[in-house]
């Protein structure tokens, strides 16, 4: 124990042992120095801590209660001892984390780039699948924690933090969908339009308008990759579909706007950050988990948007 635990060290012996001549055989220390301690202590609380017997040294109800209060600073110091072990072992820690490529850009490498300003000694490995290899990575212990998008069917998943995100055109500025925030499915008919190609979560979804409203989509182009859609609607190839997460950052640039499909039959989707239900992180994935979670509600629909509207204004 620290050397500024003297007093409950010299107690502690004394107490359990009921002896100040065997505390200081056992701790090896004078019998005097122990005795000194525990007298300094009685007179500072006005009180004594043991009865002196014949047969040796008997805690009173006072030394029952400094007792007590003994074990549990014992226990407490065990306690700071692992966390101050946790601290030193960050200049080794290492991070690893799954997201879907939406997230390449905006909060996640911010948060990153903040814990490492804090923490220099936390590396962080990220990598970016596609929705089911998120979940994989995460459940098989491939990575510490991951980012993806409907979790809820899986109870190996932990749900530390959720928002929702919506679909949407995805247009430049100025196109007269820009002005609007929200329209049908049907708003799109005989435009252009930039799709997303499977394994992107959102293929479903477009599936399903598709299909329900009886439309014939004109795709100019489809791509399996968020920033390939995103750019093509950027030199104005057409119209895209995604949704208010993939296009975050250029909403609030000011470079796209995003108006949601309003179609009844649509659900919003659920994005979360999901751990192993089966591992506890360890404390330098804690602290990366926290600051992610502090700032998710910024990806939801509300939260992504919040900017563009205010530079509108």
């Amino acid at each position: 124990m620290p050397a500024f635990s003297r007093f409950l060290r010299y107690f502690m012996a004394v107490g359990r042992l009921g002896s100040i001549r065997k505390a200081a055989d056992e701790l090896n220390v004078s019998a005097s120095a122990i005795a000194r301690q525990i007298l300094n202590v009685e007179a500072e609380i006005g009180t004594p801590l043991f009865e002196r017997l014949p047969s040796g040294l008997r805690l009173t109800a006072a030394g029952e209660i400094m007792m007590a209060a003994g074990n549990r600073w014992n226990k407490n110091m065990i306690d700071v001892r692992a966390q101050i072990e946790d601290l030193r072992g960050l200049k080794r820690g290492h991070v690893e984390m799954a997201i879907i490529d939406a997230l390449a850009k905006g909060h996640i490498p911010a948060a990153i780039c903040s814990i490492q300003s804090r923490f220099p000694g936390i590396t962080v490995g990220v990598k970016v699948l596609g929705n089911d290899e998120v979940r994989k990575a995460v459940t098989s212990g491939e990575v510490d924690f991951g980012i993806l998008f409907e979790p809820q069917s899986y109870r190996d998943l932990s749900v530390r933090a959720f928002v929702e995100v919506v679909l949407g055109f995805v247009t430049l500025p100025g196109h007269p969908l820009s002005e609007l925030d929200e329209a049908r499915f049907s708003a799109c008919t005989g435009s252009p339009l930039i799709v997303p190609a499977e394994p992107l979560a959102v293929c479903q979804q477009i599936a399903v308008l598709e299909g329900t409203s009886g439309m014939e989509l004109e795709r100019k182009a489809s791509s399996d990759n968020i920033q390939m859609i995103t750019s093509l609607v950027l030199e104005g190839s057409g119209i895209g579909i995604l949704t208010s997460l993939d296009v975050i950052t250029e909403v609030q640039a000011g470079l796209l706007s995003f108006t949601r499909i309003s179609d009844a039959l649509l659900r919003p989707m659920t994005l979360a950050l999901c751990t192993n239900s089966a591992r506890t992180p360890s404390y330098a994935a804690g602290l990366v988990l926290s600051e992610i979670e502090n700032g998710f509600a910024q990806l939801s629909y509300t939260g992504s948007m919040k900017r563009n509207e205010e530079n509108s204004a």
